[in-house]
């Protein structure tokens, strides 16, 4: 009996440093797993930074795209409606073209037959003034000459061709809304004379010596001049003192020609 427990004791006695050294073992091995656990614990809070990082990198990157998407689609939407516009515009355009191609094709027509027109206006004008009071006879024809030389030139266009012709006529509508006096050498009877000539308008064309002795009228239908009485004498003279804007515009007792006024 004492000698099972003695041998008990011995192995009590040396197993118990075998205790303490697997002890120490697992303690050292915890130790190194608890700082394994612990260095992988750091790790995946690197790795979950980082890529908490490359998260919120990609989530600015993808803010800043999804804004560039929206501004380029606002220019996508004012080019299509820039681009819709100009379609309109680019088809009122050519129709615009296409009319002033028939236009211009009538204007080409026009600018041929316009020199012919001017020119029968011209001969009607110099034919009216043949039969018209030969006031101022001279300087109408001259006027007429000029603008018959000018329809014959090849630099004048057909538009100024059509202006003086106008013009002539203008100047012709005139003469019969205003009274006219100016000198002239007369013939009667075979005598020349130096007289004042008054022309009211185209209702009666008259003379009166520069001693205011004689006067008379122009007579239309025999195409000669004709002496008037005395009686004429002061309204003759006293419109080409209006004419001459020497005395105020007042009314005029003047003989005349049944058919003329």
């Amino acid at each position: 009996m004492n000698n099972k427990l003695l041998i008990a004791q011995l192995c009590v006695a040396f197993s118990f440093p075998l205790f303490i050294q697997s002890a120490e073992n697992v303690a050292e091995t915890a130790s190194v797993n608890m700082e394994n656990v612990l260095e992988v614990g750091r790790e995946n809070q690197r790795l979950s930074a980082s890529s908490q990082d490359k998260i919120d990198a990609t989530e600015r990157q993808t803010d800043k795209i999804v804004n560039e998407w929206k501004a380029v689609s606002k220019q996508v939407e004012g080019l299509k409606v820039y681009n819709e516009q100009k379609r309109i515009q680019i088809k009122a355009q050519i129709e615009l073209m296409e009319k002033l191609d028939e236009q211009l094709v009538q204007v080409v027509v026009m600018q041929r037959q316009i020199p012919p027109l001017a020119q029968r206006m011209l001969e009607s004008l110099e034919s009216f003034i043949s039969l018209d009071t030969p006031f101022r006879l001279e300087e109408r024809q001259n006027r007429i000459d000029i603008v018959r030389a000018s329809l014959a030139k090849p630099k004048v266009t057909a538009s100024e061709q059509v202006r003086q012709v106008l013009e002539a006529y203008n100047i012709e509508a005139e003469y019969g809304r205003k009274v006219d006096t100016y000198p002239q050498t007369i013939s009667i009877d075979g005598n020349d004379l130096e007289v004042n000539i008054l022309v009211i308008g185209r209702v009666g064309m008259f003379y009166q010596t520069k001693d205011e002795r004689s006067s008379g009228r122009w007579n239309n239908e025999i195409g000669e001049w004709e002496s008037l009485s005395g009686g004429y004498t002061k309204a003759i003279r006293d419109g080409i003192r209006m004419a001459k804007k020497l005395t105020p515009v007042d009314m005029l007792m003047m003989p005349v020609i049944k058919g003329e006024a």
